[in-house]
């Protein structure tokens, strides 16, 4: 079976050459020694250029061009298969969808010529102005899908350029030095959040919308494939290559825009190379400046961010000293009140960093750097949608009326009491923290993912409970729910409390086990709880 695939892939690749080779033919001009920025392969050093081994022109076909390496020409494999398909499926449902795929193709494109400049150039300190440079091109493409997600947060189909603009961050793959399957993993799940809310909202009304999901969730198995092929321990540069920022304008400037041609001979030149392959005629970016260094100090500009740092001590020349009577830990008054009056808002702060450009690999942000949504209750449709409470609402509790269609999804928050009133369908409870739920009944099961500090009272049926990766739950039954059944996964400190034999009797606190025994026996695996004695 390798064998197989082995050449299956020797057959793709002289494919490709064969198509390139057959672009030579037609005679240009220009005459420029890059092809795709990969540089081609000498002639013999027994042959004069330009001329064969008879002394005789040489012909178009006899040109030697080097071949992209396999990464690349896989890479377009990408572009040309699931990312194409893709932007095909956007195009049917039209629209802002459709423009916003148009800019994730032209990010992919400006990724494949980062990857061609890493195959020519040495690689540059990666908090260097210079790697900012390189990157700047990717960097513009993916915040061009993003701000078309802001610009338009009153669409209909939100929750579509939500799903595209979360994950776009993908291509950041690049600026793993370790592992970077593992960020196409977690941007994935960003992706899942909303793409999932898509396929819940169209899988009844409308399959397009479903496939459309569905085949944006394929670029990242077939990305996450191919850096497991290719960059498996990060991505790797040419050692004896050239200046990063001349590679760059190489790839950039490309074959019929070099800056001096190439001399003629008297008896014909080489034709010139084929130029770099348009996916979907999408428009290129900007060329790079004449010195191959942009001086913009726009705000999407990165290396004015490093500019700043490079300054030393005058970075925080400008920092105010707090005085020891406004220092909270001096202070316990101060903790009891307001924050500090002289101190700078929240808003503010955000909105100064807000001005600067994107990292090459952002990081999570604490919960407490968070810029903290306004808190959400809303009846979409049959959905409940509960989100970004932190606390109590004044009136106290929060109830939620509900019907037997109504699906309930309470997600991101924290210290909250919720109380839900009549018999519901299902109640999805995502990355919460001290959350507590009371309901009557429901007709399907209650699921909680990610929310530590879990409490949840049932006072009349409910047929399943799931928790996934919860650490610390309390579950009270009533009679009537006696026979709930409780999954648990990667779960930690979850206590079951059963009535009394009587009313006035206190609930019973039973532990669910957390540690397993697995054995083989007789070629079978048998797991049983471990029992502690004493």
């Amino acid at each position: 079976m390798a064998s197989m695939n082995n050449l299956t892939t020797l057959i793709k690749r002289l494919e490709a050459a064969t198509s390139r080779l057959e672009d030579m033919v037609p005679t240009m001009p220009d005459q420029s020694p890059t092809s795709n920025g990969i540089a081609s392969l000498p002639e013999s050093g027994l042959t004069a250029p330009g001329a064969d081994a008879r002394g005789g022109a040489a012909s178009p076909s006899q040109q030697i061009i080097a071949p992209l390496p396999p990464a690349i020409d896989d890479f377009d494999a990408l572009i040309n298969g699931d990312v194409k398909t893709f932007v095909n499926m956007s195009e049917e449902i039209g629209g802002l969808v459709a423009e916003q795929s148009a800019a994730v193709l032209r990010a992919f494109a400006a990724e494949r010529k980062f990857l061609i400049v890493t195959t020519k150039a040495k690689k540059p300190d990666i908090q260097s102005p210079v790697y900012m440079e390189v990157l700047k091109d990717l960097q513009a493409t993916m915040g061009v899908v993003n701000d078309i997600r802001e610009a338009n947060r009153a669409s209909p189909l939100f929750k579509h350029l939500s799903t595209v603009s979360e994950g776009i961050n993908v291509l950041i793959w690049v600026a793993n030095e370790n592992k970077p399957a593992e960020t196409i993993t977690e941007m994935l799940s960003s992706a899942q959040f909303w793409g999932n809310r898509v396929i819940q909202e169209y899988k009844e009304k409308d399959q397009v919308h479903v496939q459309w999901v569905q085949a944006f969730y394929r670029i990242f198995k077939s990305l996450s494939a191919y850096v497991k092929q290719h960059y498996i321990t990060g991505l790797t540069w040419n050692p004896n290559g050239i200046d990063p920022l001349q590679a760059t304008e190489e790839v950039n400037l490309g074959p019929s825009s070099a800056r001096s041609p190439t001399p003629q001979s008297s008896t014909g030149g080489p034709p010139p190379p084929p130029p770099l392959p348009k996916f979907d005629n999408a428009p290129p970016p900007p060329p790079m400046p004449p010195n191959g260094v942009s001086h913009s100090k726009s705000p999407a500009d990165m290396g004015a961010v490093f500019d700043e740092i490079s300054r030393g001590e005058a970075v925080t020349s400008k920092l105010r000293k707090v005085d020891p009577s406004s220092q909270t830990h001096k202070n316990p008054s101060l903790r009891a009140g307001s924050a500090v009056p002289s101190a700078p808002t929240r808003s503010d702060s955000q909105n100064s960093l807000s001005s600067r450009g994107k990292s090459p690999m952002p990081g999570k942000k604490p919960d407490s750097m968070r810029t903290r949504k306004p808190p959400k209750k809303e009846l979409e449709g049959n959905k409940w949608l509960i989100e970004n409470f932190d606390g109590n609402p004044p009136e106290g509790m929060l109830e939620i009326k509900a019907s037997i269609t109504h699906s309930i999804l309470i997600s991101r928050c924290t210290k909250t009491a919720i109380r839900v009133i009549g018999k519901a369908n299902a109640i999805s409870l995502d990355n919460c923290t001290q959350v507590s739920l009371v309901i009557d009944s429901l007709v399907s099961a209650v699921d909680v993912i990610k929310s530590p500090k879990f409490e949840m009272q049932v006072l009349g049926t409910l047929p399943t409970i799931m928790l996934d990766q919860v650490d610390g739950a309390s579950l009270y039954l009533g009679r009537e729910s006696l026979g709930t059944e409780v999954f648990t996964s990667k779960c930690t400190g979850v206590n079951i409390n059963l009535p009394g034999e009587t009313e006035e009797d206190d609930y019973v606190e039973r532990a669910l086990p957390e540690q397993i025994k697995s054995v083989v026996v007789d070629g079978t695996v048998v797991s049983e709880i471990v029992e502690h004695a004493g």
